[in-house]
């Protein structure tokens, strides 16, 4: 077994490449810009000064933290104009109107000069001096709105790569810069700003774009997302799953403080649906065409028919209702006020059991439905091999025929179901823990597709996919310690005997 377990595990290892792969181009290519959603308000008291410099700042100082001035993979195919560099323009929409200009032209150098010139004049804009007649000649409204007329087209010069937008917007900054004097220092930028453009327009090499070049990258953010960088990331090998857009908080530390709810209701209700549905179904096929048969199948098929938020909503309704029966409390999984200080493991229990009866209920009864007529299906087609015969030939008691022979082997569909409780209670249920207020995964998963937290999504999209190997592991384990024909053979396969 030992050696077939190795082999397993080995398996496993291109299928773990393969999530790692999907869940990281997952993060690259979400929407939105994460250095944006990371970067804190900048605080800053004079309008005139430093605060376009602490953005850019904490810009740059994100885009490293996350790793996104590194280049994407260990290697790239881009057109020949395409310098290996590009990755280093940290802010995506500068990237990618950089991008849009080189496919129209192809001259990286003429391109990069008249994107220097747009930073050059985007930077001196914090650094705006104002002598006395130019605060009596112009108001503190009128110089605060044309200073920002100024920034804001020097960032959608920055961002856009439409040449009539353009040259749209150069003009309206020539005209700024030469109207207000205290711009006048700027106009050597504006110039050099046109001129850098006009070289850009009549030098092109758009000829560069059909010929494709091949760049190496020995660290890139895949790597750093893997192994880490050994200050912001310890890797994903190393169960680091990145940092939340929304709280800022390890993904891992909050998948721990939600996921024991979800375990806890996940574990519970697969306990109870095994214990009650086993027996049932086992009964049923026993006694199949009985009054019991007919009647377990008809409530079994009521059950399965229920929707889960119905059967929330009316317990809700029935069981947590003033005006009708007040026996629970309605939502959470502890009294408003928390647990006291000095409560124990046990007090604790009893004061949340009663915020567990309901949503245990809902958890438990469509599990419980399936199961039964799973378990009934599989026994009705075991109790008619031909071993379950000779054991009854024997004389063997109808118990041990049905339980030791019958019931050992109809065990296999329902492990299968068995092996998917680790992925489950990982992404929890979304639907039940929103209708009765509890802190889970299901419910946390919900926001943070809600709030687009995409690193919260890969990271429950990547431990799903790893929990998921593990419950096939068990499950192969299990097949061979419920069914003597199913055994590991030498060479490290499962396999059944004959």
């Amino acid at each position: 077994m030992a050696r077939y377990l190795l082999k397993r595990i080995l398996l496993f290892i291109p299928t773990l490449i393969i999530i790692s792969l999907l869940a990281f181009v997952i993060s690259v290519n979400a929407p939105g810009d994460p250095v944006s959603r990371m970067m804190s308000s900048a605080e800053s008291g004079d309008v005139f000064q430093s605060q376009n410099a602490v953005q850019l700042q904490q810009q740059k100082l994100w885009s490293h933290r996350l790793g996104l001035d590194l280049p994407v993979f260990y290697f790239s195919i881009a057109p020949g104009s395409f310098p290996d560099t590009l990755y280093k323009i940290y802010d995506r929409q500068e990237r990618d109107a950089l991008k849009s200009l080189l496919y129209q032209f192809g001259n990286w150098n003429s391109i990069d000069a008249y994107h220097s010139s747009l930073k050059k004049i985007f930077l001196d804009l914090d650094w705006i001096k104002l002598d006395s007649t130019d605060q009596k000649k112009f108001s503190a409204n009128e110089i605060n709105e044309v200073i920002s007329q100024a920034r804001f087209n020097t960032l959608a010069l920055l961002t856009t790569s439409q040449i009539s937008v353009i040259s749209i917007k150069l003009d309206e900054m020539h005209s700024l810069f030469f109207n207000y004097p205290f711009f006048n220092f700027m106009l050597n930028d504006d110039r050099e700003t046109q001129k850098t453009f006009d070289e850009m327009k009549t030098t092109s090499e758009r000829w560069k774009n059909y010929f494709p070049t091949l760049h190496f990258y020995s660290n890139n953010q895949y790597h750093r997302w893997l192994f880490g960088d050994g200050v912001y990331s310890k890797g994903l090998i190393c169960g680091d799953l990145g940092i939340s857009f929304v709280s800022q908080m390890p993904v891992l530390t909050i998948i721990w403080q939600h996921i024991g709810w979800s375990l806890l209701f996940t574990f519970i209700s697969v306990i109870l649906a095994y214990l009650i549905s086993l027996p049932v179904g086992i009964r049923a096929a026993v006694k199949h065409g009985s009054a019991f048969d007919s009647c377990s199948s008809v409530i079994l098929f009521l059950l399965h028919s229920m929707p889960s938020f119905w059967v929330a909503t009316f317990l809700l309704i029935i069981f947590a209702n003033p005006d009708v029966l007040y026996w629970f409390p309605a939502s959470g999984v502890k009294p408003v006020s928390g647990y006291p200080a000095d409560a124990s493991f046990i007090e604790k229990v009893k004061l949340s059991l009663p915020y567990l009866i309901l949503p245990t209920i809902a958890y438990t009864y469509s599990s419980l439905a399936f199961l039964s007529r799973l378990t009934r299906a599989s026994m009705l087609e075991i109790i008619q091999q031909d071993y379950v015969r000779t054991a009854r030939a024997k004389g063997l008691s109808e118990r041990v025929v049905v339980y030791k022979h019958a019931f050992r082997n109809a065990l296999l569909p329902i492990i299968t179901v068995f092996a998917n409780i680790l992925p489950a209670a990982l992404g929890g249920s979304v639907i039940l823990e929103s209708i009765f207020s509890i802190p889970g995964m299901g419910r946390e998963t919900f926001h943070a597709i809600q709030n687009q937290d995409y690193p919260m999504i890969v990271g429950v999209f990547t431990l799903t996919g790893v929990l998921t190997l593990i419950g096939y592991l068990v499950a192969d384990v299990l097949y061979a310690a419920v069914d003597p024909r199913i055994s590991f053979s030498p060479q490290g396969v499962l396999w059944t005997k004959k």
